[in-house]
């Protein structure tokens, strides 16, 4: 009895589709989840590791299963929280998504669900795209997903319906 309740309590974490978190505008998707030391855990398939499952972490690991599942990018292409230098300090970027060169293509910035999207959101990405260079944002809440094309030559950006697909 003991065993049974152990394999299903395993089970039951790793490909649970429950969530205690928000119900958010994308796809249903199967989070690897567990419970450590009185937090629960979500497992990062770009990282290779669980890491502590908050509102904002929620959305980023939708993003990623978005870009993965329905964008069809590599999960090769694509960096979770990497670092930036903008002006002698440290950033950590949400999702990078790399081209086959090796050059930043989408850079994505994730927030929680109950943080709105203003315009202070769009100039928080759009100063990390200043080192970034990428052609492609993309800010979201999980609820509300904004996409854009940088025009350089503007020095503006394009909202689109959309980001591209791989």
């Amino acid at each position: 009895m003991i065993l049974t309740y152990a394999i299903y309590k395993t089970i039951n974490l790793v490909f649970s589709t429950f969530s205690p978190m928000q119900e958010l505008n994308f796809p249903s998707y199967a989070f690897k989840l567990k419970s450590s030391e009185n937090k629960t855990l979500i497992f990062d398939i770009v990282r290779k590791k669980y890491v502590i499952l908050t509102p904002e972490e929620w959305v980023r690991q939708h993003v990623v299963h978005f870009l993965l599942k329905e964008k069809n990018y590599p999960i090769s292409l694509i960096a979770v929280e990497k670092q930036l230098k903008i002006n002698a300090r440290v950033k950590r970027t949400d999702i990078i998504v790399y081209n086959k060169l090796g050059t930043p293509e989408l850079l994505i910035e994730c927030k929680a669900p109950s943080v709105k999207i203003t315009q202070t959101t769009f100039d928080q990405i759009a100063r990390y795209n200043l080192t970034a260079n990428s052609n492609y944002l993309m800010v979201t809440n999980g609820l509300a997903h904004y996409f854009c094309q940088i025009d350089t030559t503007k020095e503006t950006y394009i909202f689109l319906e959309d980001i591209p697909s791989y």
